[in-house]
């Protein structure tokens, strides 16, 4: 009889402890489910995008000469769907103009604008060509009333230049990249305010610089359509 009395009292010990561990369960579930009902969905949704980003499921960037579908971000926002329609709207304008020298990458951070080096400077210089001004004047129409920050980045080779104008390529890198600034705000009536100037001189690589066509393709002038949800993080 005590033996009998012993195994009940053992038996509902453990079925309170079950019972414990599952209302411990249910309590954590609704915890979640409150904490996610106050996260705001379009951050929300840009965190998982980066994330993803971050472990590989998405790739980090695209070069395109050919449009990719579908393209290899989650459009669900408003940032991301802007990118997606200036991506179509931005090849469609180099295709019909028949620009040499031209590529888009888009990006997580926006829609990249890639010039060769030749389409813009001769080599080793920093005055924009004849050329490269009716460019950036007929892409002026596209990109001037743009919600969007743009910022205009400078890249060279890793050959040295030491001249005394340009004692480095980070001093060709910024004065090009400031150069089509300039012109953008003088010539073409752009915001100063949503223009901005990065040079990298030899450091951000798109190609080893192992070539001369690799070099030829890491000496370029990229103007950046910043995604316009992260105009919040630019300086004010």
């Amino acid at each position: 009889m005590r033996r009998k009395q012993r195994e009940e009292s053992s038996n509902a010990g453990r079925w309170l402890t079950t019972y414990s561990d599952m209302v411990t369960l249910l309590l954590a579930f609704f915890v979640l489910l409150f904490a996610f009902s106050n996260v705001d969905e379009g951050k929300f949704s840009s965190i998982i995008s980066a994330f993803q980003n971050y472990l590989g499921v998405l790739t980090e960037g695209q070069s395109i000469l050919e449009r990719p579908s579908p393209l290899p971000f989650d459009y669900s926002d408003m940032g991301h769907r802007q990118l997606y329609e200036l991506f179509e709207q931005m090849s469609d304008y180099i295709e019909q103009e028949g620009l040499q020298g031209v590529e888009l990458e888009i990006q997580e951070r926006g829609l990249i604008i890639r010039f060769a080096e030749q389409v813009f400077f001769d080599l080793g210089q920093a005055t924009l060509k004849p050329e490269a001004l009716e460019i950036l004047d007929n892409l002026a129409d596209q990109l001037r009333e743009l919600p969007n920050p743009l910022r205009v980045e400078g890249h060279t080779d890793d050959w040295p230049i030491r001249t005394s104008t340009f004692p480095s390529n980070w001093e060709l890198s910024v004065h090009r990249a400031t150069n089509v600034v300039r012109h953008l705000i003088e010539e073409d009536g752009f915001d100063p305010e949503k223009l901005s100037v990065a040079g990298y001189s030899e450091y951000r690589p798109i190609r080893p610089n192992d070539t001369a066509q690799n070099r030829a393709l890491n000496r370029r002038v990229d103007i950046v359509i910043l995604n316009i949800d992260m105009w919040s993080f630019e300086p004010n």
